[in-house]
């Protein structure tokens, strides 16, 4: 079978699994282990498992083996083959160095209401920004453009080798910023104290036992209210004597913190399971949901866990978080596990969402995804490959179980378009928005990439789905109220397509910035400030079309449109000062990856945050133009 399975063939093994979703009362939910024995005795039968594997893949490699070993030596004699190239060189992570009002938000949220770790946050009259492993915070308010305070984004006498600071969040005068330590093995949480005057104090840290949570598309925290929620993976290791060592803990950080000051918070009577049997030789994971009631001083945190294969996208709606697993290319399913701490739920499915913009749990009681035919969830790069056709689930909430039950496959609308490389998605309005950019790998400015569609479905019914020609490709898909922009490269140049969404969706306008590019991927990156219905601004960083982007690179210049009934127009531009970067003596998180510049729009002003400046700019005669900047970078110490 070709490894692009056919939407087609995923239904029709579908039905022949059996599809009884519809008639599965409401109300069934996984079931938890009974207690710490059962949990034990489930992990030890697992053990047994993987046991007997190995001894059959040793098996295996010994009869290879001597196979092997009988063909040299009666086989002739022939001209070896040149070696084959050493691999490719892999992007990766560097390991082990390297509530306001919604009105004033300054972060492009995926789900109203659900605010998202960043670089950059509100407090009162302060902006707070996290970069290079230290905190700032930069006076706004009253008119002000004035740098007050910096503190490290670490515990006072640890040592932050080995760990990237990379999300922050600010819940009333609380702040906390979340990190990955490889030298300390999992989710590091520092919580800092605010004051009105924007000065900052050191409050205290916890580790959260994790893998890494990385993505280059998802961010690993949410808030809601006062609530910190977590998603963090944690792969088990079945042949280790002490299988709970891996489980969901915290402890309070201190000079002398050992492993045993971990305390589990996930009991057994919280870690779920399925009816599904483990994948032989894939490995186990605990998909970890972790609430943290950040109205209380001193944190306290509850975690649910359920068992599952590795491969996995997560979104946070509202009211709870989902988490999908693959397994086998197409083999999945979807967990449902609610923020109260209640029972979680699950779905057998098909496919792999792209990442956490393919969700959308919509107020008719529908959780609708797209999915493509293959794909291994949103971890580090992984959002950005899978393959095969595509399909648009919708199944009905109330249609979640105990896990046996299998999404119908009437439930499944087969969608055009191939999930290739770098595949972007949006739900907005009423519409699904999607489409390719085109191209894999490293742009080449001078290159004119094949025209790519748009295609455009509203999720909510059987209409059939439209192809919008774009005359560039799609590489970010983003919300102007109730309609759409889709941004993208063509050659040199950088095209910004707005699109409105009614009966049917249509290209409205296009602005082409000349001898341009993306600045940032990440969806922070954009912000669209509505001022009515139809008209509004928005900020994106951008750089020359002969630039690369690059996590070592200065930052780059944020580029204004005015949107006016869906016409683009340029207000101009503000740029980082030419030069060299300051030295800031960075110790830790010394690579942005998550971004160093961000359009900002507060009470009628607009800022762009360009790496260590925040620069202020004023509309006038149709123009933006710098007011005045200033510079919030450390000194080496």
């Amino acid at each position: 079978m070709s490894s692009a399975r056919k939407i087609t063939l995923i239904l029709s093994l579908l039905l022949s699994a059996g599809c009884h979703a519809a008639g599965t009362a409401p109300g069934k939910t996984l079931t938890a282990f009974a207690s710490e024995q059962a949990l034990s005795s489930y992990l030890q039968q697992m053990q047994a498992r993987q046991a007997a594997l190995l001894r059959e893949q040793q098996k295996l490699q010994r009869a290879t083996s001597q196979y092997a070993a009988q063909y040299a030596a009666t086989a002739p004699i022939s001209p070896s083959a040149p070696p084959a190239p050493p691999p490719a060189p892999m992007a990766a992570k560097a390991a082990p160095a390297p509530s306001a009002e919604a009105a004033e938000s300054v972060t492009n949220v995926q789900t109203a209401g659900v605010d998202e770790g960043g670089i950059v946050k509100l407090h009162g009259k302060h902006l707070v920004m996290l970069r290079r492993g230290k905190l700032f915070t930069v006076q706004v308010g009253g008119n002000a453009l004035q740098p007050v305070s910096s503190l490290d984004a670490y515990a006072p006498g640890s040592d932050p080798s080995g760990s990237w600071y990379d999300e922050m969040l600010v819940d009333g005068d609380t702040l906390v910023v979340i990190g990955y330590s490889y030298s300390r093995g999992g989710t590091e949480i520092g919580l800092f104290d605010i004051s009105a005057d924007g000065k900052l104090a050191y409050r205290a840290t916890y580790h959260l036992r994790s893998n890494d949570y990385y993505s280059s598309r998802n961010y690993a925290s949410r808030l809601i209210g006062s609530k910190l929620v977590f998603y963090s993976p944690l792969s088990l290791d079945l042949r280790s004597k002490d299988p709970f060592g891996g489980f969901p803990a915290l402890r309070r950080w201190r000079p002398d913190a050992v492993p045993s000051d971990f305390k589990r918070i996930a009991p057994a009577t919280r870690i779920y399971r399925t009816d599904e049997e483990a994948e032989a030789g894939a490995g186990l994971t605990l998909h970890t949901v972790t609430v943290c009631d950040l109205a209380q001083r001193d944190m306290r945190c509850e975690a649910t866990a359920v068992m599952g294969p590795r491969g996995r996208v997560f979104h946070v709606s509202g009211q709870s978080v989902y988490v999908w697993t693959t397994r086998r290319g197409s083999d999945s399913g979807v967990f449902r596990i609610p923020l109260d701490g209640s029972a979680p739920s699950a779905l057998k499915v098909a496919g792999a969402p792209v990442d956490q913009f393919s969700f959308l749990e919509s107020s008719d009681g529908h959780l609708n995804v797209l999915l493509r035919a293959e794909g291994q969830g949103d971890a580090m790069w992984d959002g950005a490959r899978g393959r095969g056709d595509m399909a648009l689930l919708r199944v009905p909430l109330a249609s979640f179980s105990d896990g046996g039950d299998s999404a119908p496959a009437s439930s499944y609308r087969a969608l055009p378009g191939g999930g290739g490389y770098g595949l972007q998605n949006r739900f907005v309005g009423a519409y699904l928005l999607y489409g390719n950019s085109g191209h894999a790998g490293r742009r080449k400015a001078d290159q004119a990439w094949p025209r790519q569609p748009l295609y455009a479905v509203r999720w909510a019914d059987a209409d059939s789905v439209q192809s919008l020609a774009l005359p560039h490709g799609v590489e970010r898909i983003e919300a102007l109220g109730n309609d759409a922009v889709v941004i993208g490269t063509q050659g040199k140049d950088l095209h910004f397509s707005s699109i409105r969404l009614g009966a049917q969706a249509a290209i409205a306008t296009r602005y082409i910035r000349a001898d341009a590019a993306q600045g940032e991927s990440r969806s922070h990156g954009f912000f669209y400030k509505p001022q009515t219905a139809s008209e509004g601004m928005i900020g994106l960083p951008i750089l020359g079309a002969d630039e690369r982007p690059g996590l070592s690179r200065p930052a780059a210049s944020v580029l204004y449109l005015r949107n006016s009934g869906l016409t683009l127009t340029e207000l101009g531009a503000l740029a980082a000062r030419p030069g060299p970067a300051p030295d800031d003596g960075c110790r830790a998180s010394c690579v942005d990856w998550y971004g160093n510049a961000r359009p900002l729009f507060l009470q009628g002003r607009v800022f762009a945050l360009l790496g260590y400046e925040v620069v202020e700019g004023a509309l006038k005669d149709g123009q933006i133009r710098e007011v005045r900047r200033i510079s919030y970078a450390p000194t080496a110490r």
